[in-house]
C-alpha cells in the first residue's frame, strides 16, 4: 500500500509541473502578444465575405498584425473587426482601410494605407478603442467574378447573329479547304518541282560560268606569252639597231667607202 501511495504521489507532483508549466507557457504568449501589438476595431459596412480570425493586416503591403475578432454589431449593416497591430505602425486618423482579395481564392486581408504625414495621431472616444471605419466594400472576388461573367453573357447575347455567322463562315472555309485538298497537294507538287528546276539550272549556270572562265584565263595565259616573245624580239632588234648607230658614230666613213 505504501508502494501504491509513493506512485500516485509521484504522478500527481507530474502533472502539476505539467500543467504549470502549459500555463506558464500561455500566460507568457498571452502577456507577450499583449504587449507587442495594438488593438484597433475597425467598423465594415456590408458583408466581409473571406475574411477570417488570423487574417493578415496590411500597411502599405506589409503585413503588420492579424485579425484578432470578428463580430456583429448593434447595426445589422455593420461588422466589427478587431485588429492586433505592431505598435510602430504609422496608424493616423486619415489612414484607410479597405478589404483587399488573394488572386480568384475569394480568401480576403485587411489593408491600411497611409495618407498624410502630418494628420493627427487616432485617439479613443468616450473609452471606447482606438476605431477606424473601413471604405464601403466593392464587393468580394466571387461577387465579381459572377459580374464579370454576367457581362460577358450579355455580350455574347447581344452579338449572338454576328457570332453564329463567324462560325458558319468558317465552317465554309475549312470545307472549302477539305474540297481542295487534292488541288493544294498538286499545287505544292508544282511549286517542288519548279523550285527542282530553278535549282538545276542555277547549278547549270554555275558550271557554264566556271567552264567560260577557265577559256578566258587559257586565252589570257596564251596572249601575255605570245606578247612576251614579240617584246623580247623588239627588245633584241632596238640593241642590234642600237648597236649600229653607235659604230657609226665612231666610224662614219664605213659609210662612204666600206669597210670595217
Amino acid at each position: 500500500m505504501e508502494d501504491r501511495a509513493k506512485y500516485v504521489l509521484v504522478g500527481l507532483f507530474t502533472f502539476a509541473v505539467i500543467a504549470g508549466a502549459f500555463g506558464f507557457v500561455y500566460w507568457l504568449h498571452a502577456t507577450s502578444s499583449a504587449n507587442e501589438s495594438t488593438s484597433y476595431r475597425v467598423i465594415f459596412s456590408g458583408s466581409v465575405t473571406g475574411l477570417r480570425v488570423g487574417a493578415p493586416v496590411l500597411f502599405n503591403g506589409i503585413r503588420v498584425g492579424e485579425v484578432s475578432d470578428l463580430r456583429l454589431t448593434d447595426n445589422p449593416a455593420e461588422v466589427a473587426a478587431t485588429l492586433a497591430v505592431s505598435p510602430k505602425t504609422p496608424v493616423r486618423a486619415d489612414t484607410i482601410v479597405s478589404l483587399d482579395y488573394a488572386g480568384l481564392t475569394g480568401i480576403a486581408s485587411v489593408s491600411m494605407k497611409g495618407n498624410l504625414a502630418s494628420a493627427p495621431a487616432l485617439k479613443a472616444k468616450n473609452g471606447e478603442p482606438l476605431t477606424l471605419k473601413a471604405e464601403a466594400a466593392t464587393g468580394d472576388m466571387s461577387s465579381a467574378v459572377r459580374e464579370t461573367l454576367a457581362k460577358a453573357n450579355a455580350v455574347i447575347d447581344a452579338n449572338q447573329e454576328s457570332l453564329h455567322k463567324a462560325i458558319k463562315n468558317l465552317e465554309i472555309f475549312t470545307d472549302s479547304l477539305a474540297r481542295s485538298g487534292d488541288k493544294i497537294d498538286a499545287l505544292l507538287t508544282t511549286s517542288t518541282d519548279a523550285m527542282s528546276s530553278v535549282k538545276q539550272l542555277a547549278d547549270g549556270l554555275d558550271k557554264r560560268t566556271a567552264d567560260i572562265t577557265t577559256g578566258v584565263l587559257q586565252v589570257t595565259d596564251s596572249a601575255n606569252k605570245q606578247i612576251n616573245i614579240v617584246g623580247g624580239d623588239a627588245h633584241r632588234a632596238i640593241l642590234h639597231i642600237d648597236a649600229a648607230i653607235t659604230d657609226l658614230a665612231k666610224n662614219p666613213s664605213r659609210l662612204l667607202f666600206g669597210g670595217k
